[in-house]
């Protein structure tokens, strides 16, 4: 396996690329927007540096790994040629259902194909496709190039064999793969977000502020980040789709979101990619603010 494929330019679109272009493979980076395109490059190259500047890659690693990512606005052309495809699109069930009717149309027949999705049924797109079992769920956790989970879930009729062959690429990109099955949320997000949307939920609640529950589960479960810090990194538009799955999925209303959660994915207020969600966000500032409506 060679020649990589990556639809969507995006955060998670970007960050698989670099990792397959930094452990040498030949990568096509597909996007409808020339301007994504270019942002996911400058992206790439700015992450290059701070690995230079680090000292854990060389200048030569980081002009090798640049040399390897070619851009492309046409999904037919991108394709090509491709060993894996990579689909890493806005999480969407239709707009991944449509990918994937194109990516088996224009993809080589050996091409396995594989979803980055975070909660869509691998066996709902392996159903567009006339190849279900080298339909395969490749689900990166983000910051790509940072953190060493790949959640590698097999469809219904995914086969043994591609799923042996994403688990050693994984392990090649330097990850740690865990093999799960086909349902919705899979593990990671079955798990993490009816924990965000408890979180919001004794928000809504009175029950403690933003930094009360943040600092609560940092300080008294060891968590790194807490959950409402969290949910704006992910993007709440992104945790509201997936409790939405989950919801769908499983038909049980503990899943709900928050009403919390909807309104502010209504107002707009995503978190830290709109600039606002339960913290506010500056550029170039690192310090976290709890958001005006918020604050006590």
């Amino acid at each position: 396996m060679k020649n990589i494929s990556v639809i969507g330019a995006g955060t998670m679109g970007n960050g698989i690329a670099h990792v397959f272009a930094q452990s040498g493979y030949q990568v096509a980076m597909i996007d409808v927007s020339e301007d994504a395109l270019k942002r996911a490059v400058d992206t790439i190259s700015k992450n290059l540096d701070r690995m230079v500047a680090k000292e854990k890659i060389s200048v030569q690693d980081k002009e090798s790994t640049l040399k390897h990512i070619r851009t492309f606005t046409s999904l037919q052309e991108g394709v090509a040629g491709a060993d894996l495809v990579v689909e890493a699109a806005t999480e969407n069930v239709d707009l991944k259902c449509r990918i994937f009717r194109d990516m088996d149309q224009h993809a080589p027949a050996g091409a396995i194909l594989a979803t980055n999705t975070s909660s869509i049924s691998i066996t709902l797109m392996a159903a567009q496709t006339k190849r279900p079992e080298k339909v395969i769920g490749m689900h990166f956790m983000n910051p790509v190039p940072i953190m060493k989970l790949v959640e590698v879930i097999r469809g219904y009729a995914t086969s043994d064999e591609v799923t042996g062959t994403i688990l050693e690429l994984s392990r090649k990109l330097g990850k740690v793969p865990v093999e799960v099955n086909d349902y919705p949320g899979f593990v990671s997000n079955r798990i993490l977000m009816p924990m965000i949307n408890e979180a919001i939920e004794t928000l809504f609640q009175g029950v403690a502020g933003v930094e009360e529950i943040d600092t609560v589960m940092k300080l008294g479960m060891a968590h790194p980040m807490g959950p409402l810090q969290l949910a704006d990194f992910i993007g709440l538009d992104t945790c509201l789709s997936i409790l939405r799955v989950l919801q769908n999925g499983f038909g049980n209303p503990k899943y709900a979101p928050c009403p919390l959660l909807v309104n502010m994915v209504t107002a707009g207020n995503l978190g830290v990619k709109s600039g606002k969600g339960f913290y506010s966000y500056s550029a170039g500032s690192k310090e976290l603010v709890v958001a005006p409506e918020f604050r006590r």
